[in-house]
């Protein structure tokens, strides 16, 4: 016995061991010590015994067991199998027969049909009536196998479960709830459902690394199939769509979810923890550099997807494994307004400027500052200097302007008394644009603070790619302190209160949480520090709220064009440093402590329903008061 387990450490060494090195070799030295000291760094809330406390227990499940159904829909499970393990297969039936959720059958589809020993145990599990075998005649591939047991089913629901995977018992029962619930409250029934999910040790001794999803993020599906496991679908929209394509295998389940996505009619997710992915040696969950074909036919699925909606872009395999990063083309060349209010800062200003025009790859911009209540020559002297040339236009605001009016005026280059104005308002973030924005002539316009500095050139050309497809009203940047850590990598509603950045302090070339920072995806929100705006989205909303002056007017401004139907996009390809607002001034009087406090009661009272729901784009298992995506303690 002693020796067994000696060998067997001595297995799993060099597995682990050989599979470093091929990390190593890919990632290179520093990327790999990065990720390694990801893997390694301690959960600030260790997941086995939240999970233990946040799955169902034994009083809820038979809760679920007792529920009476008014016209039950039949979930059928549909599972690929391929010289599976008997205990793998034994374990996989049984959590399925655990289900809460009484109405379902087992379709297995097995593709190895000279594995006798497999062939007599789905002979004894089809005595079942709920549990349906097809023998194969050879064996198909994962897409082909899993559309032959998709095939046998006959529910109006299909769920997609690994040969070797659980479900948690209440996971059927869960989707099933959903449905009904979504009926009652829509009048129709989704037709994409999914729950997120965990792994689980192969002889599941142990739970860790929970996937806490978004609801729907066509960008971040993009950038990662993050919806993966469990997915249910109506068995219309598998007939709709075409099924898992061959031509994808290793990704047949990205290209068939954009597939779906494409069309659902109604797409649901389920924030729990209902499927348990088990890792093995062999499996893209425990060593995902063991299948690289699988990442090139991500590419292509994500291709073929960009193709189907008319979005013209590459499509990059990042470093990261399943992680892809599009670049959108962007379509003829439109004028980008930069729009930077400023007050007195000369330095700060001409430091921003510069960065602009030495490094920004994109050509067809102007800019348009706007001047609010400088008190020192020095600037007034700065503006006649640049205004009129290289496209930079400086506009005077007082203190009084009228809000946003949707309408463009033409440039005077001049303060509208025709001398300095400074010292007579006080600061107004949302005005001072609201009134700088009237002046701009393009369709597209780029708020951009005066203490920021470009780091990479196509930053304006990446917004612009995002922010030209149809449906997107919004794009932000990645920004960073001087110091190259996170000063914001977008918005979660609700966090520290109201709203907060996310991945602050985040060392740079770190990917957070489930490599979030990194990836292209949708947000709530992003900071108007450098924030994109598609003109017809602006004048949809009526521009900035003047109500808010100074806190929050960026976070309501992206709800704002969210309600309207538009999407606020988060880009990591722009990049800036943010030297963090020096103009503004402190927060150290009576006045702006009553007037922040007015600030708090206007979105609490304006957004009551995504602060009281949450954010749709975090996952309400996840901490409101820390930006890493830390377990909600």
């Amino acid at each position: 016995m002693a020796n067994s387990v000696i060998r067997l450490i001595k297995k799993l060494n060099f597995y682990n061991i050989s599979k470093g090195l091929k990390y190593l070799k890919h990632f290179g030295v520093k990327e790999f010590f990065i990720r390694l000291s990801d893997r390694i760094e301690p959960d600030e809330v260790p997941y086995e015994p939240w999970y233990e406390k946040h799955r169902a227990s034994e009083q809820e499940l038979e809760r679920q067991r007792a529920r009476k159904w008014k016209d039950p829909v039949r979930i059928s499970i549909a599972v690929p199998l391929y010289h599976t393990p008997l205990n793998f297969l034994e374990q996989m039936v049984d959590s399925v027969r655990a289900q809460t959720y009484p109405y379902w059958e087992l379709c297995l589809a097995n593709g190895s049909p000279e594995d006798q020993k497999l062939g007599e145990r789905l002979a004894a599990l089809s005595e079942d009536s709920r549990i349906r075998v097809v023998n194969l005649p050879e064996n198909l591939g994962i897409s082909g196998n899993t559309n032959a047991a998709v095939e046998m089913a006959t529910g109006a629901y299909v769920g997609l479960l690994d040969h070797d995977d659980l479900l948690a018992p209440d996971a059927l029962y869960e989707i099933a709830a959903a449905i009904a619930r979504t009926e009652k409250e829509n009048g129709k029934r989704p037709e994409l459902l999914y729950t997120d999910e965990d792994k689980v040790e192969s002889d599941l001794s142990r739970h860790f690394q929970p996937n806490l999803k978004p609801d729907f993020s066509p960008d971040l599906l993009r950038s990662n199939n993050y919806i993966c496991h469990f997915l249910v679908f109506a068995r219309s929209l598998y007939e709709r769509v075409g099924g898992f394509d061959d031509q994808y295998e290793g990704a047949q389940d990205h290209d068939f979810i954009l597939r779906c996505t494409e069309v659902a009619d109604g797409i649901c997710h389920i924030p729990r923890i209902l499927y348990h992915w088990r890792i093995s040696a062999k499996s893209t969950a425990d060593n995902p550099i063991s299948k690289q074909y699988a990442y090139d036919s991500g590419v292509r699925a994500v291709e073929a997807h960009l193709a189907r909606c008319g979005l013209a872009g590459e499509v990059i395999r990042k470093k990261d494994f399943g992680c892809y990063r599009v670049k959108y083309r962007v379509q003829g060349e439109p004028l980008v307004s930069v729009v930077i209010p400023n007050k007195d800062e000369k330095e700060t200003l001409k430091t921003c400027l510069t960065s602009i025009f030495e490094k920004t790859t994109w050509k067809n911009f102007e800019i348009i500052i706007v001047e609010n209540n400088s008190e020192t020559q020095e600037i007034f002297d700065y503006y006649k200097e640049i205004d009129g040339r290289n496209g930079i236009h400086v506009v005077y605001w007082n203190g009084s302007a009228s809000a946003h009016t949707g309408s463009r005026q033409e440039h005077t280059g001049k303060d509208r008394n025709g001398s300095r104005t400074g010292g007579s308002g006080g600061f107004n973030y949302s005005a001072i644009n609201n009134f700088g924005i009237q002046y701009a002539k393009g369709d597209y316009i780029l708020c951009l603070n005066n203490d920021m500095e470009v780091i990479s050139p196509d930053w304006m050309t990446e917004l612009l790619g995002h922010c030209q497809r149809p449906g997107t009203g919004i794009v932000g940047a990645r920004l960073y302190y001087p110091d190259d850590t996170v000063q914001h990598a977008g918005i979660i509603i609700g966090i520290g209160g109201i709203a907060g950045s996310i991945f602050v302090g985040l060392k740079r070339g770190h990917t957070g949480y489930m490599h979030r920072e990194s990836l292209q995806q949708d947000l709530s929100a992003v900071t108007a520090a450098c924030m994109m705006i598609r003109r017809e989205a602006y004048d949809a909303v009526g521009g900035f709220e003047e109500r808010l002056s100074i806190a929050f007017n960026d976070v309501d401004f992206c709800l704002k064009v969210r309600e309207a139907g538009y999407l606020v996009v988060y880009d990591p390809y722009a990049e800036l440093y943010h030297y963090e607002s020096k103009t503004r001034g402190s927060e150290d009087t009576d006045a702006k402590a009553r007037r922040f406090q007015t600030e708090i009661e206007y979105m609490r009272t304006r957004w009551i329903r995504i602060l009281k729901d949450g954010d749709p784009y975090y996952n309400k298992n996840l901490s409101l008061s820390k930006w890493n995506y830390s377990l909600r303690s």
